[in-house]
């Protein structure tokens, strides 16, 4: 079967690899000419571990192509999936003028039936927005379904999430269509995938509801955090007491600085609008979106308390700059606010990132990005551990120790044992911890 996957950003790149690992053959469709260029050289523009190789195998095999004809991808596919971008608009709503211009390209290339699903984060409604607008622009009537087929993916575990996902959901009205979607998906009745069949519009909803609830649980925790900080218990502790109830479950419940990505501030802002356009106000949503937005305040605090009087012109060590590890994407890190609000009260930042430096530098200014985590903390009034990569989890700290200009540590994302921390000789401040 060939497959069209329209976006080359993070989900369509994804997406159209594991389908072509599948056995599938896949044209992925970009508009950027020179990120098609590195792609068909086998490079990719994203940091995602295991990706890399799967385009240059499958490109090897000849089942995978990337292009910039969009036509091409559209006619020769029986499946177009729609893996744009739809950042939040003015009102926080999904601006969907990308998912739009698609549509509207389908419409006017299209050369037989075809199945069209989106793949992208899209608000309820629309699949009907794009039936409507692929029927408009049509230059000759020819039949065609609309789908949603909502992504799952964590960024730094997308490729294992795409091929061994918890479930796959596919929103159709039509059995032809729901018979191709599972026909793509064949490989992972092997495995026993659970998968749901529903409307389009409940499968748009899904997704949204998923983000919002995950995201709910973090902005819980980070609020137990607080407590835990000022009545002297550990939200660790209370954490795993939580988790260990299978009701509630373990994932999300670690405490930090705030979520960040290119999904949950952007998905939740959106079912809160939805919600609103349905004259509905989602009272848990629209708190936990403002407890997001108020932790990188209290970490700034956090940080300049731990100082004490010398902030002002204080040199501030940071490791870690993605919104979570194993990945370059910047977008929303709550490092970002965290980095311009000390430097707004005087600090110099020096900082660190395994790979999101290069990203980095689009979003903060006056930044010295140092090479290793060890030149960060070099003659630093104070290291903070804001991401939790994997090699800041065994840090020499007695090598610290002779670098830093003041022993005090300030770990956002509760790495390090407190007590240990201490019996070195630092200054420790952790998240919800005693």
């Amino acid at each position: 079967m060939n497959i069209c996957v329209v976006g080359a950003g993070y989900v369509g790149l994804v997406t159209g690899v594991c389908f072509s690992e599948f056995g599938l053959h896949v044209t992925c469709v970009a508009r950027d000419a020179s990120k098609i260029k590195l792609l068909n050289q086998g490079k990719i523009p994203i940091y995602e571990p295991g990706l890399a190789e799967l385009v240059q195998k499958n490109i090897k095999d000849e089942r995978l192509f990337f292009t910039t004809d969009i036509k091409e991808g559209v006619q020769n596919a029986l499946v177009i999936l729609i893996a744009v971008g739809t950042p939040s608009d003015q009102e926080g709503g999904a601006d969907l003028k990308y998912v739009e211009e698609v549509a509207r390209s389908i419409g006017q290339t299209m050369n037989g039936y075809k199945v069209v699903v989106t793949k992208s984060t899209v608000p309820v409604g629309t699949g009907k927005l794009i039936e409507t607008i692929i029927k408009e622009n049509q230059t000759e009537p020819c039949g065609f379904d609309v789908a949603s087929n909502p992504e799952f993916l964590r960024e730094g575990a997308a490729v294992e999430d795409f091929m061994r996902p918890n479930r796959v959901v596919i929103g159709a009205e039509s059995e032809q269509a729901i018979a191709i979607l599972k026909d793509l998906y064949k490989p992972l009745y092997l495995i026993e995938t659970p998968f749901v069949i529903t409307d389009v519009v409940t499968a748009e909803m899904i997704k949204y509801a998923s983000n919002a609830f995950l995201a709910t649980k973090v902005s819980f925790i980070n609020e137990m955090a607080a407590i835990c900080e000022r009545a002297g218990a550990d939200v660790h502790k209370v954490a795993k007491g939580m988790g260990l109830d299978r009701r509630i479950g373990s994932k999300f419940l670690h405490p930090g600085p705030g979520f960040g990505g290119s999904c949950f501030p952007k998905d939740t802002r959106a079912v809160s609008q939805i919600a609103r356009q349905y004259g509905y106000e989602f009272k848990i949503v629209d708190a936990v979106i403002r407890v997001n937005e108020e932790r990188p305040v209290m970490m700034i605090e956090k940080i300049i308390s731990a100082l004490g009087e010398q902030s002002k012109g204080a040199v501030i060590g940071i490791l870690g700059l993605t919104f979570k590890p194993n990945t370059d994407d910047m977008r929303e890190s709550p490092t970002i606010p965290i980095i311009k609000g000390l430097q707004e009260k005087g600090a110099k930042i020096q900082a660190y990132d395994p790979a999101g430096m290069e990203q980095a530098r689009r979003y903060l200014e006056d930044v010295d990005y140092k090479e290793d985590l060890y030149a960060v903390a070099e003659g630093a009034d104070a290291l903070v551990l804001a991401t939790e990569w994997n090699e800041f989890r065994n840090i020499d700290w007695g090598r610290i120790k002779k670098l830093l200009k003041r022993l005090i540590v300030v770990d956002l994302r509760n790495i390090y044992d407190p007590q240990r921390m201490r019996a070195i000789g630092f200054r420790y401040t952790s998240v919800g911890r005693p």
